[in-house]
């Protein structure tokens, strides 16, 4: 079984736009009427994914995608709690939506209502109605609200705790994912994403988060950002400034996908990470789009590239199944009730 763990709905009607839009009109100007969201049929759902996720799926052998909302339109740099809850509930809804008419298809993650430097427990609550009410396997948690000012503490401080405590007692992972990027310094999908993934390790690496939490799990997706690939870099800073070496301090913890777009990427990242870290992902319909020119495939299908790493097939197996299935616990349990 081939498991993607990392798929955002890119693909949705038009009503969530206009429904945002609306929000975002209305912070501008209170006077306007509070946003509503359009009725969406069963039928607009499906034609959004049937052309789209489902087709590449097919085409590519995938037969689960973890889903959850656009990741950069999260847009949690907007400062009102309310509109950042009502966008979060109206994303996720429609997320629950898409896995509910294709249960073996897609399992839902959840995107959170965070705000720069906001009270999380509106974060706890949605969370805790995705997984509880609405049968989600996993978050997507933003380290960088602000969207590229990094205005929040690192997560390691005490000031995560809170949400970290409902992911621990709900035994779901959360993928470490920003949103869109405010800064003009830093190109949301080839600076800031990238940026957030490698200062999250750096920030896991710094602290000792997982000594109060040894079963929290956290993702680190796009290929763990620069961290696969200055390896040494880390292992020596952690040895420069006293911390235990990486594999005992965060290997068990933390986990990379495959969304790297190019097969010395994939191979190198087979090499230095232990497989058994290592989740397939390829962000599909997400960062980069469209076909190589060189191979004639999709940018994103990382199968292709999984398939000719040098690495044997019960490693395959595990980056393909096992290693989600043990990282989302509650992915796991829904293909058990599936017979899968």
């Amino acid at each position: 079984m081939i498991i993607d763990c990392h798929g955002h709905y890119t693909t949705e009607p038009p009503q969530l736009a206009r429904f945002r839009a609306a929000q975002l009109e209305r912070v501008g100007d209170p006077s306007l009427p509070e946003a509503a969201l359009e009725a969406i049929s069963d039928e607009e759902i499906r034609e959004s994914v049937e052309a789209n996720q489902l087709r590449l799926m097919g085409e590519r052998g995938i037969d689960l995608v973890v889903f959850s909302p656009r990741a950069s339109a999260m847009g949690h740099h907007v400062t009102d709690p309310a509109v950042a809850v009502g966008w979060a509930r109206a994303s996720n809804d429609l997320v629950a939506r898409v896995c509910g008419l294709y249960p073996e298809r897609f399992a839902p993650v959840c995107q959170l209502p965070q705000t720069p430097g906001g009270d999380l427990g509106d974060s706890v609550a949605e969370l805790r109605r995705c997984v509880e009410e609405l049968g989600f396997v996993g978050a997507n948690l933003n380290p960088d609200p602000s969207g590229g000012f990094w205005t929040s503490k690192p997560l390691t401080d005490s000031y995560w705790f809170e949400l970290c405590d409902a992911l621990v007692d709900l035994d779901v992972p959360a993928m470490i994912h920003v949103s869109g990027s405010c800064n003009e310094n830093f190109h949301a999908l080839g600076a800031h994403y990238l940026n957030a993934d490698t200062t999250a390790f750096m920030q896991l690496l710094e602290g000792d988060l997982f000594s109060r939490y040894p079963t929290l799990r956290f993702v680190i997706p796009h290929g763990g950002g620069a961290v696969p690939y200055h390896w040494g870099r880390y292992k020596g800073l952690a040895a420069r400034m006293g911390r235990p070496p990486i594999e005992g301090h965060l290997m068990g913890n933390v986990f990379f996908d495959t969304c790297v777009y190019h097969q010395p990427g994939i191979d190198l990242l087979c090499k230095v990470v232990d497989r058994e870290n290592l989740l397939f992902g390829s962000e599909m319909l997400g960062a980069v789009r469209g076909d190589n020119p060189e191979t004639g495939s999709g940018w994103d299908d990382t199968r292709r590239y999984v398939e000719r790493a040098d690495i044997s097939a019960g490693e395959k197996a595990a980056v393909y199944e096992t290693n989600a299935r043990r990282v989302y616990p509650r992915l796991d349990a829904i293909l058990r009730s599936q017979g899968r």
